[in-house]
């Protein structure tokens, strides 16, 4: 029962800080994603980037790094994302 209610607490930890760091990177402007990114990218970052939570820059890195393993939805929400905010700097 205690390795079953401390695996539980960790696992809510692991979700509540990857929350924490989505949030921060959709408050911050020049790492700013989409909801939509957050929800098709979060399996895929605790997959294979979940030794970076919670440190955003970090996380952010590894997905980039590992783009080819990004799952379909994931990868072409993150191009979306990125290439909006292209847009939007070469327009300033």
């Amino acid at each position: 029962m205690t390795a079953y209610l401390t695996s539980t607490i960790r696992q809510a930890g692991i979700v509540l800080a990857f929350a924490v760091s989505f949030a921060a990177l959709s408050a911050t402007p020049s790492l700013a994603y989409s909801s939509e990114a957050q929800q098709m990218c979060t399996g895929d970052a605790f997959r294979l980037c979940s030794d970076e939570i919670p440190n955003i820059s970090k996380i952010t890195a590894c997905m980039m790094k590992k783009r080819a393993s990004l799952s379909t939805g994931c990868r072409a929400v993150m191009d979306r994302d990125l290439a909006q905010k292209s847009n939007k700097v070469a327009a300033q």
